[in-house]
């Protein structure tokens, strides 16, 4: 039987200049939007649970752990493409930063991970995923927008490009792909619709 990997994107966050960004928390709604990851059909049959080191992906992640009785490994290369060197950015200077993150995957746009380095570390990442994870039960991977576009580029065997991200918004999406093969099953859907 075909395991299926569940790659979740963290919804709505608390955004606040004054704090990291690797540490900003969940919003109110992102945590009722989590929660409804538990109404998709397929929640009943995860049998492991991965997510990133940041704040955001451990609150999503410890939503589902609790609910469904399993533990959530925390692993780093899950972790979004690196924008220390910027910091917090206003959204219509982000919006055009990560416009050019993934237009010149092989550079460092003003310090950040360049794009082609994100997108081996995150498959990397998904490749120690895969050997960790039980032998039954489904995968949920609670990550982050940017690389979960990354690695769906890669699945797919195309070119980095924006195109790939999930939709506009604020997060709280998921795809998912065949544990033995990475063949794609679907593209992003919202967490909040089965």
């Amino acid at each position: 039987m075909t395991r299926h990997v569940h790659v979740i994107t963290h919804p709505d966050v608390l955004i606040d200049p004054a704090v990291p960004v690797p540490d900003w928390p969940l919003s109110q709604r992102g945590r009722e939007r989590m929660r409804a990851v538990l109404d998709q059909p397929w929640a009943a049959d995860l049998g492991s649970l991965f997510c990133s080191t940041e704040r955001k992906a451990r609150d999503g992640a410890a939503i589902l752990a609790k609910a469904l009785g399993l533990p959530a490994t925390e692993l780093a290369g899950l972790g979004e493409n690196d924008r220390s060197s910027t910091g917090y950015l206003p959204k219509s200077e982000f919006e055009a930063m990560a416009d050019a993150f993934f237009a010149r995957p092989q550079e460092s746009v003003r310090g950040w991970e360049r794009a082609v380095d994100a997108q081996h570390r995150i498959v990397a990442a998904v490749d120690e995923v895969l050997r960790r994870a039980p032998a039954e039960g489904d995968i949920a991977i609670v990550s982050h927008g940017g690389v979960g576009a990354l690695l769906l580029c890669h699945l797919q065997g195309s070119p980095i490009s924006r195109a790939a991200d999930q939709p506009a918004g604020q997060g709280g999406h998921h795809y998912a792909f065949a544990a033995e093969d990475r063949r794609l099953l679907h593209g992003w859907r919202s967490i909040d619709r089965p």
